[in-house]
């Protein structure tokens, strides 16, 4: 085979490592872009925050003014210890303030990106005289309700056999406060078949009465209606209402399961008035007792974007609390020679490099988020100013037309940043919904029908609530065109239940 040598011409597209960083930051949270900036400040010696001098600074003011104070007035001790203000600095000084100036946007970097710039391990969890004092994490739900359960169990006085059939007991419950098993099954765990005591089926239930005494009332609870009835048993005995309860409970729980009022009035011989006062004493029961105790720790959310009104116009500004501002190190940049080759040298070389994509990095992100933020307050002025009823279809490419981005980038940006509101903290993403076509040829948000079902619903009369089909036909009457399947999707997606359940006898 010959060989030859050809000349072809052709287009690619390459990502530079400073563009795959750049994207990278972009689509980072709040808090995992902070763990970044602290992760290249500890690899990086040529990055320094900006807040670390600033706080050195007041510092030292405060320093120098005490030690005025201390010397008094004496104007011939302040010319003495204070000679320095009034002169040039050293050379060296400004050689080392200008350092950054005179060296050029780029320089030769010999090195591979992954070679210089590695994530650092995540930084380890420190106890800290801080977090002593720290209020939420003191005060953040921790404990279970298997450990509260397991607490009381272990201040109770049992025999061996009877902690053993509790623990058994114990473990089923479920995070509810429900026993997730049959007491049959749990009663053929515990049986050993070399033991001549075995334990029996009643031993079991008569552990399990003594559990159901447990705080929070109602747990170890077989169904909702013994739930129900052993909070109803716990409740002073002179409680008004309390034996129509126990029978509306025990004997008709299903008519008011379906809210089926004219048969639980005629079976019941209960008056409509008489009725109300149960229903009344019933609500106050909780149905999930495991849930006052097992509660899931707040998220919290640290806005990136906040909006605010400033004469009679919405101002869009950057937090400045999400990231600290970071510089490059003038006196390790001064340290930089151009015509050295050593490893010292091309070291810090390569280091500065790098420290200036980052923050150029940085600014993009910055840039960005701001531009998005502000094209969205500009779009959705009517949610600042009337709620969500007002807000109007967005969807990402018209951003990315306004701000001449591609919709992928768009999509980077909404994803996990906040924007703060006089009506809350909303996640950018949650200005973006489809649009629905009314009679006079405009369009209407699915977020404003939403709020609208939602205002509706909550107009309704209890005695009649309001179908699905009957909203979909006053929304018509208000020139929007929505299915009945619709307005069922929008009402499941808001949590809200259907009429049947939302029926009331008051």
């Amino acid at each position: 085979m010959k060989a030859s040598l050809q000349l072809k011409l052709g287009q690619s597209l390459t990502m530079t490592p400073q563009l795959q960083q750049a994207i990278r930051l972009l689509q980072l949270s709040t808090l995992d872009l902070q763990q970044e900036i602290q992760q290249a400040l500890d690899s990086n010696p040529l990055l320094e925050s900006q807040e670390d001098d600033d706080s050195l600074e007041a510092d030292a003011t405060k320093n120098d003014e005490a030690d005025r104070a201390d010397h008094g007035d004496d104007d011939t001790a302040t010319a003495d210890t204070d000679n320095s203000w009034d002169e040039e600095p050293p050379e060296e000084w400004q050689a080392d303030n200008n350092a950054d100036d005179n060296i050029p946007d780029d320089l030769p970097v010999d090195t591979a990106w992954d070679d210089i710039y590695q994530p650092a391990p995540a930084p380890a969890n420190r106890v800290d005289d801080e977090n002593d004092n720290d209020f939420e994490t003191r005060n953040s739900p921790t404990e279970t309700l298997h450990d509260h359960l397991e607490w009381q169990l272990n201040l109770t006085p049992m025999s061996e056999r009877d902690q053993a059939i509790a623990h058994s007991l114990l473990d089923s419950v479920d995070d509810r406060g429900y026993l997730s098993s049959d007491l049959d099954e749990i009663h053929s765990g515990l049986i050993d078949e070399d033991d001549d005591d075995p334990v029996e089926l009643d031993e079991v239930e008569a552990v399990l009465r003594r559990l159901q005494h447990f705080d929070p009332p109602g747990v170890f609870a077989r169904s909702l209606q013994e739930c129900l009835l052993i909070q109803l048993n716990q409740l002073p005995a002179d409680t008004p209402w309390l034996p129509q309860a126990r029978l509306v409970i025990t004997h008709y729980i299903n008519l008011l399961g379906n809210r089926d009022y004219a048969q639980l009035l005629r079976r019941s011989r209960l008056k409509e008035d008489q009725l109300k006062e149960v229903l009344a004493l019933v609500t106050q029961l909780n149905p999930r007792p495991g849930s006052a105790i097992d509660q899931a720790e707040p998220d919290y959310v640290i806005p990136d974007v906040i909006v605010r009104k400033h004469n009679e116009r919405w101002r869009v500004e950057l937090n400045p609390e999400i990231a600290p501002r970071i510089r490059v190190n003038a006196s390790y940049a001064s340290l930089i020679r151009r015509a050295d080759s050593s490893a010292d040298n091309t070291y810090l070389r390569d280091q500065l490099q790098e420290a200036k994509w980052f923050i150029k990095s940085l600014q993009s992100r910055n840039e960005t988020l701001l531009k998005v933020a502000t094209r969205i307050v500009e779009h959705q002025q009517g949610f600042l100013d009337h709620g969500e009823e007002a807000m109007k279809p967005l969807i990402l490419s018209d951003i990315a037309q306004a701000v001449e981005m591609h919709e992928s980038t768009i999509s980077r940006v909404t994803t996990q940043k906040f924007m703060h509101t006089p009506r809350g903290i909303f996640e950018l993403k949650y200005f973006f919904s489809s649009h629905v076509s009314t009679n006079e040829g405009g369009e209407c948000s699915s977020t404003a029908i939403r709020a609208m079902i939602k205002k509706l619903i909550a107009a309704e009369t209890p005695k009649k609530p309001l179908s699905d089909s009957k909203i979909a036909a006053m929304l018509g009457e208000q020139g929007i065109q929505v299915a009945r399947r619709t307005v069922a999707k929008y009402r499941e997606a808001m949590q809200i239940p259907p009429s049947n359940e939302r029926k009331r006898l008051v």
